[in-house]
């Protein structure tokens, strides 16, 4: 009676241990997918496998596939196109160049030929100001469609995006990943551990009741 008292505790320990295991199991299960992601970095041969993490062994494709991504759907010229003819970015340029030449006319012509400079009244300067304004207001236009031609020829985003990523540092990848969705990578490994503990928990149900 004694064993058959022992053996019965024995088996309804079991069932109680059942779920914290299968809880640890989960857990861990989702701990070592989320490290693998990134680690390990470098391919390592293991019998007839190649272990690798995800990131370090797509990166080159996951460069490829975002830089598509971002030129088609982010950033394209035509988004430059838009910013360069706006009114704002205009008026921004010649606030730059009404600068640039108040400098020029107040301090440069001093420097370069102090005699000039004393010949130059008030209105003269003002009159001298307006007319160099009006050629490069006139100018502004076409300088910009040149350069946003010259940048559409030059800079081609899906490229320069996929020679960044490329690049890029896996370390610094899985940092970034992880200051971001830190708390997105430890919900998985709990919910693994929840789900775990669930199913422990129905295992037991059955194993008892069948």
């Amino acid at each position: 009676m004694a064993g058959e008292d022992t053996a019965e505790i024995l088996l309804n320990w079991k069932f109680i241990i059942a779920p914290f295991i299968c809880a640890i199991i989960g857990w861990l299960t989702n701990y070592i997918a989320v490290k693998m992601l990134f680690r390990p970095k470098q391919p390592i041969n293991f019998l007839f496998f190649t272990i690798q993490g995800i990131f370090p062994k797509r990166q080159k494709a996951l460069a490829q596939n975002l830089g598509k991504t971002i030129e088609q759907n982010l950033i394209s010229h035509e988004d430059i196109q838009r910013v360069i003819n706006d009114e704002s970015f205009h008026a921004g340029f010649k606030s730059i160049a009404s600068e640039k030449i108040d400098d020029f006319i107040n301090v440069r012509i001093s420097s370069i030929n102090p005699m000039i400079a004393t010949f130059l009244s008030a209105d003269l300067k003002e009159k001298i100001k307006t007319v160099l304004m009006e050629e490069v207001e006139a100018m502004i236009p076409e300088f910009l469609e040149k350069a946003a031609s010259e940048l559409e020829t030059r800079v081609v985003f899906s490229e320069l995006v996929r020679e960044k990523i490329e690049a890029y540092d896996s370390e610094k990848i899985e940092e970034i990943l992880f200051s971001v969705m830190r708390s997105e990578f430890k919900f998985i490994e709990i919910i693994g551990g929840v789900l775990g503990f669930i199913i422990g928990i129905i295992q037991s149900l059955l194993f008892y009741f069948c």
